[in-house]
């Protein structure tokens, strides 16, 4: 489409030629003529100046130090904006429908005509599943699950029995739902006796969840992901676990069991939380933090064990100082043992 069509669908404002025409999405710094590509990141203003893209999408108070080439679309906010067009043209590929075989479906199951199984999935006894469901192929679903309106569930997920699932939620390739909590009762001979998981785990609506997640059944009661969380890829959350609304985990997170994560928190990679604590809302986590303690809101955690960010960057510049700070020590000493001798 041009320039601007593509601007009145997302009420943009064109600086250049309205109807230059684009075909493609591109990142900015790969960008070839006819590519719609966008700046939200600061760190990325340099390449405004070289790209050969057609169309840029950038903030409305976007102020340019140098001659740009490419034609701009001002926005409210650019990988918003962007969002919002990858959806629509995702959402131009064709659906797939119908049952593949081979494939098991329960005869008690009751299948909507919108559905899409694909072959080698097995659909368990008394599973229950909403309208526009799509189950790529190799999918297990065990006995008693319900699958909201609208959840894809992409190839080799697996889905153990009684689990719960919302409406619009995504499950990648390889996620586990549902296996058994790690749960063990040390014996006297030096053993360990198996606790037996009753429970289950509630995905809210909205969620998505990464490929090779898994998510443990509670030992009792359920491990829940509230509305609108989303995990990362390879990421590890334990028996009676809760996180709450709108959170979000980067990859290789680890969450033991029993903790409880609130709403709108921000969580880096390889980031672990320790068993039985609590935490607040609006947190951010940052990378490979380590969290022992319970933590409140609005509150910003660098380092293992877990600290403010502040007090870490303090503690971070006496950190790369210690190698000069540890000769100065020494020359100290050495000094008040000269001084000593001399008075002896």
């Amino acid at each position: 489409m041009t320039i601007g069509q593509l601007a009145s669908m997302i009420n943009g404002q064109v600086e250049g030629d309205s109807e230059a025409v684009i075909d493609n999405y591109s990142k900015i710094e790969e960008a070839t003529e006819g590519c719609l590509t966008f700046l939200a990141n600061p760190k990325y203003t340099h390449y405004i100046y070289t790209t050969k893209a057609t169309a840029v999408l950038v903030r409305k108070d976007f102020v340019p130090e140098h001659t740009i080439t490419a034609n701009l679309i001002r926005v409210e906010d650019p990988y918003e904006t962007l969002a919002q067009l990858l959806n629509i043209a995702n959402s131009q590929r064709p659906e797939k429908q119908g049952i593949e075989q081979p494939s098991f479906v329960a005869p008690d199951v009751v299948v909507p005509d919108d559905i899409y199984i694909g072959a080698f999935s097995y659909i368990s006894n008394n599973v229950k599943i909403g309208n526009n469901v799509k189950i790529y192929p190799q999918v297990y679903v065990g006995d008693n699950v319900t699958i909201g309106d609208n959840v894809i569930l992409y190839p080799g997920v697996k889905i153990y029995h009684g689990c719960k699932i919302g409406n619009n939620c995504i499950i990648h390739g390889g996620a586990v739902i549902g296996a058994d909590g790690f749960g063990f009762a040390p014996k006297k001979d030096g053993t360990y006796e198996k606790i037996s998981q009753i429970g289950i785990v509630v995905l809210e609506d909205d969620v998505e969840i990464g490929s090779n997640t898994t998510i443990d059944r509670a030992t009792m009661g359920a491990t829940v992901i509230r509305k609108g969380a989303k995990l990362d890829n390879l990421i590890q959350i334990a028996h009676n676990v809760e996180i709450g609304e709108n959170t979000v985990m980067a990859a290789q997170v680890g969450v033991a069991g029993s903790t409880k994560i609130g709403k709108h928190n921000m969580v880096g990679g390889q980031v672990g939380f320790a068993g039985h604590i609590t935490v607040g809302d609006n947190n951010g986590f940052g990378a490979q933090s380590g969290i022992p303690n319970s933590v409140g809101s609005n509150q910003r955690i660098l380092g293992t064990p877990g600290i403010n960010a502040l007090e870490f960057a303090r503690q971070n510049v006496y950190f790369k100082r210690l190698p000069e700070m540890t000769q100065d020590i020494k020359r100290l000493k050495k000094q008040i043992e000269e001084i000593k001798n001399e008075k002896l």
